[in-house]
């Protein structure tokens, strides 16, 4: 493993290669997470080892590793997008992606903007809200969850941040926001305003889609992965109602990977879904 920063407007980013680049003819594989920085994929690359691929493992501009001038603005997709621009132009040409969650909202701003950067993309549940039915009401809470963390700190913006995102079934922005103490979250406000997930929040990480046309012109193949234990395109989880939904509007049918929204996870963050099956899932589809 070799550890690499790039520079880039704003930010000082952070990546990490797994293998020789030298050694493989193939493309490397680049994993992407947002908010979730690099330590989140620890257990699958383990379960992609042996395959052969160079692995990048990188930390977005406001989490981990990676460090940005201003650590409480917004940042957007676009600029998230840029910044993996960025590192695959460091790795020396394209890339396949895997991307999580936020990421993979990002890595669609990317293949719409820069198109000959991923031969292909595997998105796992991209939270794109604004194409859902409930998409409106769903951004006017990802407005709430900021002005709750700027007025009272990270306990009440996460309080409603995780009661958005376990939610299964239409959202109506009425729902009761428990209080942070049952998440083991914190009461008090520390007076940070740091917080990476609130920058996306911020930045509209929630509320944006990508020129949808562009991507269906790129040269990417892009397969969207939905968990397993995320529900269905009406009664499911916000992230799997919404990666239905992308694929939707690409006109392919979406991937069921095993597990929930966490299921690549093997005790990372105190979370574990099925990295073992998760790891082989994504074997299958690199593979084709």
């Amino acid at each position: 493993m070799t550890s690499h920063t790039i520079d880039v407007p704003g930010a000082t980013l952070h990546y990490e290669v797994i293998g020789d680049p030298a050694s493989t003819d193939d493309l490397p594989l680049l994993l992407a997470g947002s908010p979730m920085d690099s330590s989140g994929f620890a257990s699958l690359a383990a379960g992609l080892a042996g395959t052969g691929r160079v692995l990048v493992l990188t930390d977005p501009r406001n989490v981990g590793r990676s460090t940005r001038e201003d650590d409480t603005a917004a940042v957007t997709p676009e600029q998230h997008a840029e910044d993996l621009h960025a590192v695959i132009g460091a790795l020396g040409g394209a890339v396949d992606l895997f991307s999580s969650s936020g990421a993979s909202v990002n890595a669609l701003f990317l293949v719409a903007a820069h198109p000959d950067d991923v031969r292909l993309l595997v998105a796992h549940e991209p939270p794109m809200a604004a194409l859902l039915p409930d998409g409106d009401a769903i951004g006017r809470s990802c407005d709430e969850m900021v002005a709750l963390y700027d007025s009272s700190g990270i306990g009440p913006g996460m309080a409603l941040f995780i009661t958005l995102v376990m939610h299964r079934g239409p959202w109506t922005g009425e729902e009761p926001i428990p209080d942070p103490g049952i998440y083991g979250l914190p009461g008090a406000d520390d007076g940070a305003r740091n917080d990476g997930l609130m920058a996306n929040m911020r930045g509209e990480g929630c509320t944006r889609v990508p020129d949808l046309d562009a991507i269906r012109a790129a040269p990417t193949t892009v397969v969207l992965g939905v968990g397993e234990e995320s529900g269905g395109p009406e009664d499911g989880e916000i992230a799997g109602r919404a990666a239905h939904a992308v694929a939707r509007e690409l006109g392919v049918d979406a991937v069921v990977f095993p597990g929930g929204h966490n299921g690549f996870l093997g005790g990372e963050y105190g979370q574990t879904g099925k990295p073992e099956e998760f790891a082989a899932k994504l074997r299958e589809v690199l593979e084709g």
